[in-house]
């Protein structure tokens, strides 16, 4: 542990075909930066605004880096197979009860090409934290997610709403959920 940064990440990688999922490194921020900066990837999550504020990005990458952090997060690397060494994020959001919530997000650039669903389903094979439960929700104008989520085999569980930084509203949700039993 770098007691200077309170860096101790103690997260594996984990291998997929054509990427890799593996914790965020500080040369990292400024390809989310770039993707996260596009209101497309902005709208369809919770919590990131638009425009986004200068060093967000940077602060981002440095809480998901603490000792102290409640979330793991993932990018997905392409670079072994030749591509970017960002191509998205994925992330478990510890809860209570041995359970988690899975959030994603995928760059403009590698959508419809299978990516999202490739990296859900990475993820909760591996099942890094050992949960018995893992959750997750969309916004119900992102159905193309609602369909990553039940091809990985979620079930949909009832609707919520969510509050949207980036939209500055409360968005109406469609939750799922996986029992890794």
């Amino acid at each position: 542990m770098n007691a200077e940064t309170n860096i101790d990440v103690n997260q594996p990688i984990v291998q997929a075909g054509r990427f890799c999922l593996r914790p965020l490194q500080p040369s990292d921020v400024g390809l989310i930066e770039h993707y996260a900066s596009d209101k497309r990837v902005a709208t369809m999550t919770t919590t990131i605004p638009n425009p986004l504020p200068p060093g967000a990005a940077k602060a981002f990458v440095d809480r998901s880096l603490s000792s102290t952090r409640d979330e793991d997060v993932w990018a997905v690397d392409g670079t072994a197979a030749n591509g970017a060494e960002v191509m998205g994020l994925i992330s478990l959001q510890r809860m209570d009860r041995n359970q988690s919530e899975v959030g994603y997000w995928i760059a403009p650039p590698f959508w419809n090409t299978g990516l999202a669903s490739e990296a859900v389903e990475a993820l909760v094979t591996a099942n890094p934290l050992g949960n018995e439960t893992m959750f997750a929700s969309v916004f119900q104008d992102n159905p193309a997610s609602a369909r990553v989520l039940t091809h990985c085999g979620f079930e949909y569980i009832g609707d919520a709403e969510s509050f949207s930084v980036a939209r500055n509203t409360t968005v109406k949700t469609w939750t799922y959920l996986k029992r890794m039993g």
